[in-house]
């Protein structure tokens, strides 16, 4: 993670002094288990609340000791007991890393989907707004890139609504299978702990717990927090790409805001480039590259090895981080979003009429005409006017085959740009629940 792209509250999930103090909280609820079950004395387990509840992890010593150890929690660990004194004996009694680790991770994976579940609710009500603000603006559906049929903006704003909607409850169950426990000691038997101590551990933690590990808990649950993150994010360049599109300077139908003193190219003065949509972009593409080493991960050797662990070092933080900036960002976007209903109606008006072809069409068969004849004449009257050989309506009006079917008054019904949106209402309502 990189300043450039990172906000202070996800950021802070994954600075060492959270993990420390994560860690602490662990072990001292832990402790305070084993007093209660009579394994260590309760004055220990309060002694080690009280010497470290309010401490600053020295995070450089932390880091001295561990250069002599080569490992991380045995190097908080001393230095724990630096701060506790003797009755640092009784910590981790029964507990074997991955327990710390684990356990941990879990707790910062929670957090950080707390803050990206909050951040699709900003994106939701932006979409919400500006949806209802052009629920019946016309403008043009494209398929293959190619104008299609007409659509409003809302529609548009409405799918994305939809889409992020998803991703809000795919993010909610992803919490909820990332949001586990394991206190199982070494291999995950409860040789050495008691399962009791788990549960409390979990509880304190606001966790569930793993109802099974072997030393570590299954990454396949890792894997499936990584992979709903990358599919959040394509959703979030989807939205991207599809403004981007928009704000080209052959369709100008939107564009993003460009603020006072902006400057959009060092060479052309005139430049006003998607740089936010762009960005959110390659953006999306870093989330999502971390859905493959998620996957890899799932496989460890045995009951458990580190494989996984180096990875889990980057992925986390910048993951969490990238799309938590990721969604605010495209939140001042859509919010901040400038519409241009008279290119949309400039751009609907550019084939001649042709997008109401398919209307044209079906009035035909329902004349008589097979559908394979009804074709035939739509597409000779069509062709020309792609060419720039005139204008739709006034071609099937002196079509000698099609005035067989049609009379010039029911040609022209064909053409009402309204008929196309007389369902909007009812999308809406399935979209939003209310309209």
């Amino acid at each position: 993670m990189i300043p450039r792209y990172s906000r202070p509250e996800m950021v802070s999930i994954w600075e060492p002094q959270t993990r420390f103090r994560i860690w602490f909280e662990i072990e001292a609820h832990a402790a305070d288990a084993l007093a209660d079950l009579g394994v260590i004395p309760k004055d220990a387990a309060k002694t080690i609340w009280a010497k470290a509840k309010d401490a600053v992890f020295n995070v450089e010593r932390i880091d001295e000791i561990e250069r002599e150890t080569k490992h991380d929690v045995i190097a908080f660990l001393t230095h724990l007991a630096e701060i506790v004194g003797p009755e640092a004996r009784f910590v981790h009694q029964g507990m074997t890393s991955s327990d710390v680790l684990d356990t941990c991770l879990n707790v910062q994976f929670a957090r950080a989907a707390d803050l990206l579940i909050a951040d699709i609710d900003k994106v939701l009500a932006a979409l919400k707004t500006r949806a209802f603000e052009h629920r019946m603006t016309p403008t043009i559906g494209r398929s293959h890139g190619i104008h299609a049929e007409p659509v409003t903006f809302g529609l548009k704003l409405a799918y994305a609504y939809a889409e992020f909607t998803r991703a809000r409850a795919r993010l909610v169950a992803a919490r909820k299978e990332i949001a586990t426990c394991a206190i199982s000691g070494a291999v995950g038997t409860f040789a050495q702990i008691d399962p009791r101590v788990e549960a409390h551990v979990a509880k304190a933690m606001g966790l569930e717990v793993e109802p099974i590990s072997t030393q570590v808990i299954p990454r396949d649950r890792h894997a499936m927090f990584f992979a709903t993150l990358g599919v959040v994010a394509a959703s979030v360049e989807r939205l991207a790409v599809e403004i981007r599109h928009m704000q080209r300077t052959e369709v100008l139908e939107a564009e993003e805001f460009f603020s006072e003193g902006q400057k959009g190219s060092s060479a052309m003065p005139h430049k006003r480039n998607p740089v936010l949509t762009e960005n959110l972009t390659g953006l999306s593409r870093m989330v999502r590259a971390y859905v493959t080493p998620a996957l890899e991960n799932v496989v460890l050797w045995h009951e458990r090895d580190i494989s996984h662990s180096s990875a889990e070092r980057m992925m986390g933080p910048d993951a969490t981080v990238t799309l938590d900036f990721a969604l605010n960002r495209l939140a001042g976007v859509v919010e901040k979003l400038l519409v241009y209903p008279a290119n949309m109606q400039k751009n609907l008006d550019r084939l001649g009429g042709l997008v109401h072809s398919q209307r044209v069409l079906i009035a035909l068969t329902q004349k008589g005409a097979s559908r394979e004849d009804a074709y035939r004449m739509v597409q000779r009257n069509a062709m020309p006017v792609w060419r720039g050989e005139g204008d739709f309506l006034s071609l099937l009006k002196k079509d000698a085959d099609v005035k067989k079917y049609l009379s010039d008054k029911e040609i022209e019904e064909q053409f009402d740009l309204a008929y196309h949106f007389k369902h909007v209402d009812t999308i809406f309502r399935r979209v939003f629940g209310t309209t």
